[in-house]
């Protein structure tokens, strides 16, 4: 099996920064190789040492560039590609107006499988190599979904969506077939090649109680899978479920009494929680999911982040495509930086670039795996362009520092800024 060392400055998390000057939580070479086999990296170090150690190996020179993990994104909706940037209104009526409309189309395998090449071309060309999406209710868009990552040897987390109530004829299931597809597809997927199966009802307004003990269920006989689903993101939206389920303390407490928190669970927005909600959300190890730009664009609120975190917490970070108005994940930090600086919060670079690469990776207990360069991880890996645009270009001209160029990255990043990514060590561009 041939080698290819890849040549730049590389730059990889051992820890989350707790500072600008916390040097010791990554490592940075100026002059670095990655060197790369069988979708795996073999060694990471000086390119002068890697070149003499492996003479036979295909050089890809991507100086002067700056090579990190490939972006992780744990939060987005594989079927609302095509509704993204959809005019606003807040969260229900948007729902009901863009997204329900638009997922009833994915019954077709046709179309789903259309929409998942095009779903995984946007992710890569942005530097995501791992997601964790929602299909729609049909397992038509879960096989869609999953057969193209396989195809492109991705590391990806998906899973079919539950709904059976509140929802348009043709985008609702039952508890049992909802219980039923699930377990097909955990059978089918869940470990197979680099892929893994979230058990996915929507949230606890589309779920009977029916569906939500049937997703427990689930939960409890596959516990090496995710359960990912909405939390407190807006306020009319709890206010309706408090009215679906009165005897519930809170809206944690409807999926707490339904077995379905863990260290699994992904728990997107987690926006207008209670103290007692805090305290479960500890108490269980689940993850809060801040999605900024879905939050600042439907007009949700405001992540708590260093509040959630002083408690223990870790946080992950997402799109939420197609509420998120951006596929990239430098945008996401661009929002995020700005809706914690609402919060009298601080998003330094260093601790930015943790979040998305590493940070997002220990969230989702991967972190063996993916989200740093260290060799037996897997090769996924971005190399990221500072002076991309002319605008970039101009103020990298006086950037000083690698917290600089990064912050530069954060704010002013995009797709143009990505200039290659890699899926197991294969160049997709």
């Amino acid at each position: 099996m041939s080698q290819t060392l890849i040549r730049g400055r590389i730059l990889t998390f051992n820890a989350e920064p707790q500072g600008p000057d916390d040097a010791t939580a990554y490592s940075y070479l100026e002059d670095g190789g990655l060197l790369v086999e069988g979708g795996l990296i073999q060694a990471v170090g000086d390119f002068a040492d890697l070149a003499a150690q492996a003479p036979a190996a295909k050089i890809d020179d991507q100086r002067p560039h700056l090579i990190l993990p490939g972006f992780i994104d744990t939060h987005l909706h594989f079927p609302q590609v095509q509704v993204i940037a959809s005019w606003g209104a807040q969260l229900l009526d948007w729902l009901n107006t863009y997204t329900f409309p638009e997922e009833t189309r994915f019954v077709s395998a046709e179309h789903a499988a259309a929409m998942a090449s095009a779903f995984f071309d946007e992710l890569t060309r942005h530097g995501t190599t791992t997601a964790v999406a929602y299909c729609s209710v049909h397992a038509a868009s879960a096989e869609a979904f999953f057969a193209e990552a396989q195809r492109r040897s991705m590391r990806m987390i998906g899973g079919k969506v539950l709904m059976d109530r509140n929802a348009p004829d043709g985008l609702r299931d039952t508890p049992q077939t909802g219980y039923d597809d699930s377990k097909a597809l955990i059978e089918r997927w869940h470990g197979t090649d680099r892929l893994l199966y979230a058990i996915s009802p929507r949230f606890a307004i589309t779920s009977t109680p029916e569906q939500l003990e049937a997703a427990g269920a689930l939960v409890a006989e596959h516990p090496s899978c995710y359960m990912q689903t909405h939390l407190s993101e807006n306020l009319a939206e709890i206010d309706y479920t408090a009215e679906l389920y009165p005897q519930a303390r809170d809206y944690l407490d409807i999926y707490q009494g339904f077995g379905l928190l863990s260290d699994k669970a992904l728990l997107g927005h987690a926006i207008h929680l209670k103290p007692r909600e805090i305290d479960a959300l500890v108490e269980f190890d689940a993850r809060p999911v801040f999605c900024p730009t879905s939050n600042l664009f439907l007009g949700s609120g405001l992540f708590d982040h260093q509040g959630l975190q002083a408690r223990g917490l870790t946080n992950a970070i997402a799109t939420d495509i197609g509420g998120g108005t951006s596929y990239s994940m430098l945008q996401t930090l661009n929002e995020g930086y700005k809706v914690l600086q609402l919060r009298r919060q601080r998003l330094h670079p260093l601790a930015a670039f943790y979040w998305i690469t590493r940070g997002n990776a220990k969230a989702l207990g991967l972190a063996d795996k993916i989200g740093s360069l260290d060799a037996g991880m897997e090769a996924d890996f971005v190399v990221l362009d500072a002076s991309a645009t002319p605008a970039m270009a101009l103020r990298s001209a006086r950037a000083q520092s690698l917290s600089e160029e990064l912050f530069i990255l954060q704010i002013m990043g995009d797709d143009r800024a990505v200039k290659q990514t890699y899926i197991a060590g294969a160049p997709q561009k």
